[in-house]
């Protein structure tokens, strides 16, 4: 015999495992620009992380022809034999690195890979590594995972990398993961050889340790920086690396949620345990469209460096002619990481004292029509984010308003 018992009585709780969980503060920010914009203001949103270019047409193709041809059904669960294949391609064309079959994983979008791979290895309390500033993601999937994220600040007099010394003092025998990301997303630092080289002889005189790394920004590098993967280094780490990459951001497929991995064979079916009870199969249409993405034409990937190169050139000369704000000249990726120390402590002509990056974001978006995010939401603060996949004049106007904002503070 059913209970019968009132919604409002029964009330509702939340897991306790995402309870110190909130909506991202970059979808808060988001969210609040586009209703002002719906309200007739003239916002310019500089908080999306999405190259502005259109997917290429040879991939929309592609779809097309997939939908034709009715590949319109479940795929194997964790990518199709096709999109394997070209995965395995491109980390040996690229990266000189060679997978088996079984070493690959595609998923719906990196962000899964991520989760997949924490939810199928981290137990209540392992800790895992994340150098800051960082991706909101990254802590928030361990959590989910009920593991312990170990948060290690990385200054701009560090180029926001990780040292060696931090990485060994922040090693406990509960640590499970090292997450490392370059380029990064916030702040556009990428890892050399020589910068990874003393993060993996740490690894290497630790043995439990597991190395995750998002190589998600690794075609959009600036200037005379190569890209290198870590497994390209250190072979010996190979049974205990997670190497992840995507299509959205190099082929403009945000949408299109497919992401990928290569990593040892155990992992990798660990992983697809989860993904079967989640998600199962990514969208078939979009992994044909990436199997395009990955072998069809890659000349035109330079053609948008330049472009967001030159879109980076001219947000970091402008922010650094402001006066309290210093933005150092980053790697890769699209975005700047611009510290607004000098600009605490002002006051706002509404009379506001402005203390945090916060605060002075807010401040930006209220009174100059451009959103941006406060570094506090990447975990390293007084800093802001600004990305520039957007187009060159919204950039130059932008520069304008948070120049008069901050002229007008006393």
């Amino acid at each position: 015999m059913p209970i019968d018992v009132k919604i409002e009585e029964a009330g509702f709780r939340s897991a306790s495992r995402i309870s110190a969980i909130g909506v991202s503060e970059i979808l808060q920010i988001g969210a609040r620009a586009a209703a002002m914009k719906r309200e007739g203001k003239p916002v310019i949103i500089l908080g999306a992380g999405e190259p502005d270019f259109e997917t290429p047409d040879h991939v929309k193709q592609a779809a097309w022809d997939a939908m034709q041809r009715g590949d319109t059904k479940y795929t194997a669960l964790d990518g199709t034999p096709t999109l394997k294949e070209a995965v395995r391609t491109k980390f040996q064309r690229e990266n000189n690195l060679s997978f088996e079959v079984s070493e690959i994983t595609v998923a719906t979008g990196a962000k899964q890979i991520l989760f997949n791979a924490m939810m199928a290895t981290v137990d209540p309390g392992d800790e895992v590594i994340i150098p800051t500033p960082y991706w909101t993601s990254y802590s928030d999937i361990v959590q989910i995972c009920e593991g312990k994220p170990v948060l290690v600040p990385c200054d701009a007099d560090s180029g926001f990398r990780l040292t060696a010394e931090k990485l060994e003092a922040a090693i406990t025998p509960r640590t499970r993961w090292l997450l490392l990301n370059s380029p990064s997303n916030p702040s556009g630092a990428a890892y050399s050889a020589d910068d990874y080289r003393p993060l993996l002889d740490v690894l290497l005189r630790h043995p439990h340790v597991w190395l995750m790394v998002d190589d998600m920004y690794e075609h959009i590098v600036y200037d005379d920086f190569r890209f290198v993967t870590p497994l390209q280094l250190e072979a010996r780490l190979r049974e205990r690396t997670l190497t992840i990459n995507g299509v959205s951001k190099a082929y403009a497929m945000t949408g299109w949620r497919i992401g990928y991995a290569g990593g040892p064979k155990m992992l990798i079916k660990a992983m697809a345990v989860v993904q079967s009870q989640a998600t199962s199969c990514p969208s078939s249409i979009s992994q044909a469209a990436a199997v395009a993405a990955l072998n069809g034409p890659q000349d035109f990937l330079a053609q948008r460096t330049q472009s967001f190169r030159r879109r980076r050139d001219l947000v970091v000369s402008g922010l650094n002619a402001i006066d309290g704000l210093d933005c150092r000249t980053p790697e890769g990726a699209f975005y700047t990481f611009s510290g607004c120390g000098g600009i605490l402590g002002r006051t706002t002509p509404g009379g506001r004292k402005i203390t945090t990056d916060s605060e002075f974001c807010a401040y930006l978006l209220e009174e100059a029509n451009v959103a941006v995010v406060p570094g506090s939401a990447f975990g390293l603060s007084p800093f802001f984010r600004i990305s520039y996949a957007s187009a060159e004049s919204d950039l130059k106007e932008a520069l304008e308003r948070i120049a008069t904002a901050c002229r007008r503070l006393a």
